[in-house]
């Protein structure tokens, strides 16, 4: 089994800045996406940002120019750099991994979910 563990959320004034880190652990072979969603509240979860395992990169319009999502593949860690943080950026934030097991297939595992909640 794998598990997603996320750190880095907390409560930042506007126009600071977090990182977000999300781990993951167990027999994972290769990881073929990861990705950063977010919900508010009482709103739907929406995606802010995925990597595949070439690189690519893609952001939601609402975040682009100032969220950077990275990984790390030697500790299976993705990252969220988010700057010029805004009030409407406050979620609860979730990683997503798309894993291939060793001797499975791929599945998707989520993150428990870290607060960001930004001040006016």
């Amino acid at each position: 089994q794998v598990q997603l563990v996320e750190s880095g959320g907390g409560l930042v004034q506007a126009g600071g800045s977090l990182r977000l880190s999300c781990s993951a652990s167990g027999n994972i072979f290769s990881i073929n996406v990861m990705g950063w969603y977010r919900q508010a509240s009482g709103k739907q979860r929406e995606l802010v940002a995925t990597i595949t395992g070439d690189d690519n990169t893609n952001y939601a319009d609402s975040v682009k120019g100032r969220f950077t999502i990275s990984r790390d593949d030697a500790k299976n860690t993705v990252y969220l750099q988010m700057n010029s943080l805004k009030p409407e950026d406050t979620a609860v934030y979730y990683c997503k991994f798309i894993v291939n097991l060793r001797n499975a297939g791929a599945y998707q595992y989520w993150g428990q979910g870290t607060q960001v909640t930004v001040s006016s």
